[in-house]
């Protein structure tokens, strides 16, 4: 598997992920705002064709409840992609579903 490099950016009332992988072009993200200091709506993923198959949409999604689960967040999963991962991992992502 490659390895992917994800990195978060943040402004006041939004941010987003973003992965790269070394070699492959073209970028992965997932978005999300900022609805309190308690909740943040992930409201889309995309993944290019570059880098479809690679795990990069998966690894987004890790990303985003690790870091929620460290700051003491709730997630609200407008995306599609986000939605069917917590509902396929529910005991995994329970403690972080708002």
């Amino acid at each position: 598997m490659s390895d992917i490099a994800i990195t978060r950016e943040d402004s006041d009332t939004k941010g987003r992920y973003v992965a790269t992988i070394t070699g492959v072009e073209g970028e992965g993200e997932m978005t999300f705002s900022k609805a309190s200091e308690t909740m943040i709506i992930v409201d889309h993923t995309a993944v290019p064709d570059s880098m479809r198959g690679m795990g990069v949409a998966g690894a987004l999604a890790l990303r985003v409840i690790s870091d929620a689960r460290a700051a003491g967040q709730k997630i609200v999963p407008l995306c599609p992609f986000l939605r069917g991962y917590m509902d396929r991992h529910r005991e995994e992502t329970s403690d972080v579903l708002g």
